[in-house]
């Protein structure tokens, strides 16, 4: 069941060229359309994916076992056609504040401003489910993802070195950054 700070979501956001794309939280009838989406990558974007998203028991999982306590998913969607998926990864213990997120968009819907626009909702959902700080890491080599990162407010705080494992062994730099949704408590 879906948190009562999201169970109402659904956003409409207008691309530059006039495209309309529908935001709201993943639901388990969703898995063709998730299928379909990571069905069209290429083995070079599989390689920076945490899972196997060509999976179709991975993809199940995630539409119809949600937990929503440790991942709040939404998708983006154009008509009834997945475009883009994005997600907050919530902890436990000294990290119960802190909320991850990870975007994927569709190559055809890459450079378009979806990306930015997903970005600033799911900031607006962690405020909702109570994170005091967004965290994100973002492949060092990715810079326009890094800037579009910066311009909706989060803060490169290092780059973490060799810290992406691909597949084959080889590794890459990551761009640790952050953001804080809660003022700092010692103001006057």
């Amino acid at each position: 069941m879906l948190p009562e700070q999201i169970k109402n979501f659904r956003e409409v956001v207008t691309l530059k060229d006039g495209t309309y794309v529908s935001l709201r939280p993943l639901m388990a009838e969703d898995h063709a359309r998730m299928a379909e989406m990571y069905a069209a990558i290429t083995k070079e974007e599989l390689r920076y994916f945490r899972h196997d998203v060509q999976d179709p028991e991975t993809i199940r999982a995630w539409c119809e076992r949600p937990d929503y306590d440790k991942v709040l998913p939404i998708l983006a969607l154009v008509k009834e056609r997945a475009i883009g998926s994005a997600s907050l990864h919530f902890f436990d213990g000294p990290k119960r504040h802190l909320a991850e997120i990870r975007i994927f968009l569709s190559k055809d819907f890459r450079k378009r401003g979806l990306g930015t626009k997903m970005l600033r909702a799911m900031v607006e959902l962690a405020r909702r489910q109570g994170a005091h700080i967004i965290v994100a890491e973002v492949i060092a080599d990715m810079t326009k993802v890094v800037k579009a990162f910066e311009q909706v407010g989060f803060v490169p705080r290092c780059t973490l070195e060799d810290y992406f494992m691909f597949p084959d062994g080889d590794t890459t730099d990551v761009v640790f950054m952050t953001m804080s949704l809660k003022p700092k408590g010692d103001e006057f």
